[in-house]
């Protein structure tokens, strides 16, 4: 399933663009004035965050780019694959940037109070905004289905890769494969793969231990495993069979090794597919969300299984991405002032809210990976808090109530709204 829906997905990605630019031209005039201006400005400060963001990965990583082999095609390859969590990381702090300034500009020209008494409520002048926000979220959140995390792993594997040559992300790692029944028929003990794992690549120093209702059968023992998809058949290199059943002539149990097998010795009837086998090794925050549902599937029951925080980051993969929507909703009231003062106080809160609300998931997550949270309030709950927070604000707005006074009564940046 999730080789089947990453390129679909990946396709609705590309396509997403065209449908903004539909629904775009089927806007009116006004409408499009106020999507082209917000959109203006967070390209702009989307730009200048990225530009910052590179300058102080390069400082942080130049010895590490210098000892790569070729640096100018390392460089190369490690920006790109890493554009999707980078994109998901700054795209909030851009929206919010971007959407206080375009506010900031119409309502010291005097151009909200214009909109209002053409008959536009504040409501109508901020739901272009909203689409906007709503298209970002959307965009982030089939980017957290695989790429976001996998591209934030391939970062570090990239790193090691350039320091040691290898990378190699995960060592002696156990898969269990059970069947409908959910009983254990066969445990693999991996020894290493490749971060960029594909089923192309073998997977190495494996050791598959199998067993049926009686105990424990056969421990297969391979310097190397290949996995192939058309047929779904498992190639092992160097492998030695431990018969775990043989017996003597007389009928005494006694354990056999078999060392004349077939080099490569293929077995035809592991149902386990090498993603099923690798993704224990992988770190939970470097999963998407198919491959954290597997893992949350293959160890379900399991007391042992650190369960809490799979669990935890597969509610964040689909929390995470609305953030771009609550800051938009959080921003618009407080970026709308019918006067040519009072922006300050809304810049001042909006970006005090913002950091709060990035604080508050931060925290709340790492209690979930804890156990401390149950993992949906974990991961939802700043999503949840800042949304009400938001809609109060934007109630506020809407009925002309103050909002700085309110908020900022007692400080210097309290103004005339």
């Amino acid at each position: 399933m999730t080789l089947q829906l990453r390129p679909l997905l990946l396709g609705v990605l590309c396509f997403l663009p065209a449908v903004a630019a539909l629904c775009y031209g089927f806007a009116s005039s006004l409408d499009r004035y106020l999507t082209r201006l917000m959109l203006e400005a967070v390209g702009l400060c989307s730009l200048a965050l990225l530009i910052i963001y590179l300058l102080i990965d390069v400082s942080d990583n130049l010895d590490k780019f210098q000892s790569a082999s070729n640096p100018g095609a390392f460089l190369v390859h490690y920006y790109l694959n890493t554009l999707p969590p980078v994109f998901v990381l700054l795209i909030p702090f851009s929206l919010l940037l971007g959407l206080l300034y375009s506010l900031g500009r119409l309502s010291h020209s005097r151009e909200i109070i214009a909109m209002i008494q053409t008959g536009r409520s504040v409501a109508r002048v901020i739901a272009p905004l909203g689409a906007v926000g709503l298209f970002l979220s959307l965009t982030c959140l089939l980017l957290n289905y695989h790429w976001a995390p996998w591209g934030e792993g391939y970062r570090e594997a990239l790193i090691e890769f350039a320091e040691s040559d290898s990378k190699s992300q995960a060592r002696n790692v156990l898969y269990v494969h059970r069947g409908p029944d959910r009983i254990a028929h066969r445990s693999w003990l991996v020894g290493s793969f490749p971060y960029d794992y594909t089923p192309a690549d073998p997977i190495r120093n494996v050791v598959v231990r199998s067993k049926d209702e009686k105990g424990p059968t056969t421990v297969l023992y391979a310097k190397s495993a290949t996995w192939s998809p058309g047929r779904g058949t498992w190639s092992f290199k160097g492998a030695i069979l431990l018969d775990l059943r043989a017996r003597l002539p007389d009928g005494t149990p006694a354990e056999k090794f078999r060392t004349d097998l077939p080099d490569p010795y293929l077995i035809h009837d592991f149902p386990e597919t090498p993603w099923q086998i690798v993704t224990p090794g992988l770190q939970e925050e470097f999963l998407g969300i198919p491959e954290l549902k597997s893992w949350l599937q293959q160890y379900e029951g399991d007391t042992w299984a650190p369960r809490e925080s799979y669990l935890t980051q597969w509610h964040y993969r689909w929390a995470q991405p609305w953030i771009c929507l609550v800051v938009v909703l959080l921003a618009a009231p407080l970026g709308i002032v019918f006067g040519r003062r009072g922006t300050a106080g809304g810049v001042a809160i909006a970006a005090f809210l913002i950091g709060a609300m990035l604080l508050c998931a931060q925290t709340s997550l790492s209690f979930g990976d804890a156990g401390q949270l149950p993992p949906a309030l974990a991961a939802w709950s700043t999503n949840i808090l800042f949304t009400t927070i938001a809609l109060l604000l934007l109630w506020r707005r809407l009925r002309g109530r103050p909002i700085y006074q309110t908020i900022l009564r007692h400080t210097p940046l309290a103004s005339e709204d």
